[in-house]
């Protein structure tokens, strides 16, 4: 969206959403960075991010901030579709549970390569979800986390407030570049086929291998026992 200034001296700011709208709760992240982009104007030095499902490929993305605010699913020790905020030196005490999803490697493995490489952003703040839903596959954000996106929001502001950045209410909500059309909320919403016509719970053999359990070697292709 809006790239950092030129001036080395100006904080150079990512607004970050990382995860998979696919995958119910776990899209958490990007729908806050969504919905940031098309209802907020923000400086020339706010860069707004989807970052999917990039994990270790963000990199590159984050190794010139100063100031980091990521939108996620995390694992946290609340209650399943309550809010975390964790800041600097905190987050690695409430990203190191669990993996979830295939973009972990997490991001307390993104921050250590940052520092490996001699980058530590001056401020590092994650909002975070504990989600409800995420055997949904091609599902969308369960109720109670959806309704948590406006709070979710209302800190983000704050952080970026709370660092200097001038952020203002648009005058006309806008479909912003942050993520593709096709996979905005309202369009993803209204034209995906809905769970009785097509089933959502995902391979029952790749379920059974995540969960450590034998595989049936029945599907296509294969011989069965």
């Amino acid at each position: 969206m809006n790239a950092g200034g030129s001036d080395p001296t100006s904080p150079r700011v990512r607004v970050l959403g990382v995860g998979n709208v696919l995958w119910a709760d776990e899209g958490f992240g990007p729908r806050c960075v969504e919905r940031l982009g098309a209802a907020w104007e923000f400086p020339p030095e706010v860069q707004l991010l989807d970052g999917g499902t990039l994990g270790l490929a963000l990199i590159p993305l984050l190794q010139d901030a100063t100031h980091v605010l990521l939108f996620d699913a995390v694992d946290h020790s609340g209650e399943p579709g309550s809010l975390i905020v964790a800041r600097d030196a905190e987050i690695p005490r409430f990203m190191a549970r669990d993996k979830m999803s295939l973009h972990q490697a997490s991001m307390n493995d993104v921050i250590a390569a940052l520092a490996m490489l001699g980058h530590r952003p001056e401020a590092f703040t994650v909002v975070g979800v504990k989600p409800i839903e995420l055997g949904d596959f091609g599902g969308s954000l369960s109720p109670e986390v959806r309704a948590q996106l406006p709070r979710a929001l209302e800190i983000g502001l704050s952080e970026l407030r709370a660092w200097g950045l001038e952020v203002r209410p648009r005058q006309d909500p806008v479909n912003a570049d942050v993520m593709a059309d096709s996979l905005g909320l309202e369009r993803y919403e209204s034209e995906r086929p809905a769970a009785d016509e097509a089933y959502r719970g995902g391979d029952e053999r790749f379920l059974a291998l995540m969960a450590g359990q034998p595989s049936r070697g029945d599907g296509p292709g294969e011989k069965g026992p």
